[in-house]
């Protein structure tokens, strides 16, 4: 996209109140952020949904949004600004009923993120729960899934440091323009993140932390989530809010039991009483969302031909060798394999790869039903 042409997505998603419906309404009409922002008043007000206000904050948008301090904090933060239309939007995101129309992203998406979990949760954790947040994130990203939370304290902080302890994939949503660290002794992880994963916001630069973003924010966390793991949540927990977001969009939602005479695990306890899965570790995680991994398409690298094939629950290959194609670090980690279970250490030692990166590749065979992992970290050819 050229400068130009960013230059109006970003004044339109800085109009205060109009919110990505509204855009979408006045991009329909007008065809383009451009044509809409150059729309004089009166057509402006004429669109459904658009009141007086609206339409004047919208004509004279040039007067209060100030771009070129935009661009020079994008600039120094290093910040990459994707808007829907780009390859590199996230593609389960695009796929709710209001994704943002404009993404601000400190670090990068990989194709390594098509699977993403969310685990969210108290603000006030007890020490039960910040430990079972971090273990959960580390052993999910230690097996090539991609963590999502919002880096707020507590849990969302403790699931981010456990995925970057397992140098894994993490990404955190914030309420805030992405110069707004929050909360402020978020700093140091908030930049390990944007290394490891990404750092992302809907909201432009400079914007404070209000109370009001954090439900749009909520959205967004479980968006980009296959599903949302609720760690420890009160009755009116703000999790509870991301867990509503995620059955509006057909996530699943697992929740970790906690003490019955702890505030903080009332809104849990209550969420598996009407539905959510109970989990106890990543593994059990894992077995829930193998169904739907299993339906995920897997991109071949070039010269792979177009897509691996996606084999069904229980079907066995013909031959010893699985039919291809198998990227490089799959096929390295396949040949080291048997129909006799070998532990993952043999297999980091000998594949001469890392640990998480056996891990990952481990995960991808398993998806493609190349590969079964028995009890204790012993893996054989499916």
């Amino acid at each position: 996209m050229c400068m130009h042409d960013l230059r109006y997505w970003l004044a339109l998603n800085a109009i205060y109140g109009l919110g990505t419906q509204r855009m979408r309404l006045l991009l329909r009409r007008f065809g383009s952020p451009k044509a809409t922002l150059e729309a004089p008043y009166k057509q402006l007000k004429e669109v459904p949904g658009i009141g007086g206000e609206l339409a004047g904050r919208t004509a004279n948008w040039n007067k209060y949004i100030d771009l070129e301090k935009e661009f020079a904090l994008i600039e120094k933060h290093k910040v990459k600004v994707i808007i829907m239309e780009d390859k590199s939007y996230p593609q389960l995101l695009s796929k709710i009923f209001d994704p943002p129309l404009v993404l601000y992203v400190k670090g990068e998406f990989l194709p390594a993120d098509q699977v993403p979990i969310a685990i969210v949760g108290s603000r006030r954790p007890s020490i039960y729960g910040r430990m079972t947040a971090e273990r959960l994130g580390r052993e999910l990203a230690g097996r090539g899934l991609t963590v999502v939370s919002g880096m707020a304290r507590g849990i969302d902080s403790a699931a981010h440091k456990g995925a970057l302890a397992a140098k894994g994939r993490t990404i955190a949503v914030l309420g805030s323009g992405l110069d707004v660290v929050y909360p402020p002794e978020n700093k140091n992880l908030m930049e390990e993140i944007s290394k490891s994963g990404a750092v992302i916001s809907e909201f432009p630069m400079s914007t404070k932390p209000d109370r009001g973003n954090f439900p749009k924010r909520n959205r967004i966390i479980s968006g980009l989530s296959l599903g949302v793991v609720v760690v420890e949540a009160a009755q009116r927990s703000g999790a509870l809010i991301t867990v509503d977001c995620a059955l509006e969009q057909g996530r699943e939602v697992f929740a970790l039991p906690g003490k019955i005479d702890s505030v903080t695990s009332q809104g849990t306890n209550r969420l598996i009483q009407q539905g959510a899965k109970l989990v106890a570790t990543g593994k059990d995680i894992i077995e829930e969302l193998e169904p739907i991994m299993e339906n995920l398409q897997v991109p071949a690298t070039p010269g792979e031909g177009t897509r691996a094939e996606s084999k069904r629950p229980g079907e066995r290959n013909a031959g010893k060798l699985p039919p291809p194609p198998l990227k490089e670090n799959e096929k390295k980690v396949y040949e080291l394999l048997s129909d006799e279970p070998r532990h993952i250490d043999t297999l980091i030692q000998e594949s001469r790869l890392p640990a998480s990166k056996v891990s990952a590749t481990l995960l991808m065979l398993q998806i493609k039903k190349f590969v079964k992992e028995l009890p204790g970290k012993m893996f054989m050819r499916a």
